[in-house]
C-alpha cells in the first residue's frame, strides 16, 4: 500500500507524544472540511479499500478538545467497514475522553460530522 499521509502542516507540541491520526493526506478516496459553532475547523482524510478504513487522519488547528475528538474518530474509523463507521456516535467519542471539558463536547460533534462528511464523499464518488 502506498503511504497517503502528509506530515501536519503544524508541528505538534513537544511535550506531547505524537498521534498517529493527526496529519493529512495527499490522495484520500474520502474527505472533508468542517467548521464548528466555536470557529474550529476538522479536517478529515480517508483512505479506504474495499470498503474497509484502511487509513483515517484528521487535521485541526482548533482547540485540544477538537484535536482530542479527532483523534479519537480517526482511532475508531481506522479498520472499519465504512458502514459500520457511520455507526460512531458524539457519545462514544465523549465517553472515550472523561477529561473532555463540557464546553468542549461540541467538539465530539464536529469530529464525528467530518468523518461521516468524509464517508459521504467516498460514497458519493463516480
Amino acid at each position: 500500500m502506498a503511504n497517503h499521509t502528509e506530515e501536519p502542516s503544524a508541528p505538534q507540541d513537544a511535550t506531547s507524544a505524537p498521534d498517529p491520526f493527526r496529519g493529512r493526506m495527499s490522495d484520500p478516496t474520502g474527505s472533508a472540511v468542517l467548521v464548528g459553532l466555536c470557529g474550529d475547523e476538522m479536517e478529515f482524510y480517508l483512505y479506504i479499500r474495499e470498503s474497509r478504513i484502511i487509513e483515517a487522519k484528521y487535521h485541526t488547528e482548533g482547540c485540544e478538545d477538537t484535536r482530542q475528538c479527532g483523534r479519537v474518530a480517526a482511532q475508531r474509523a481506522t479498520g472499519k467497514l465504512v458502514m459500520d463507521a457511520l455507526a460512531i456516535s458524539p457519545r462514544e467519542i465523549i465517553e472515550a475522553l472523561p477529561g473532555l471539558t463540557e464546553s468542549g463536547r461540541h467538539c465530539a460533534i464536529l469530529a464525528v460530522s467530518a468523518l461521516y462528511r468524509a464517508i459521504a464523499d467516498y460514497l458519493l464518488r463516480p
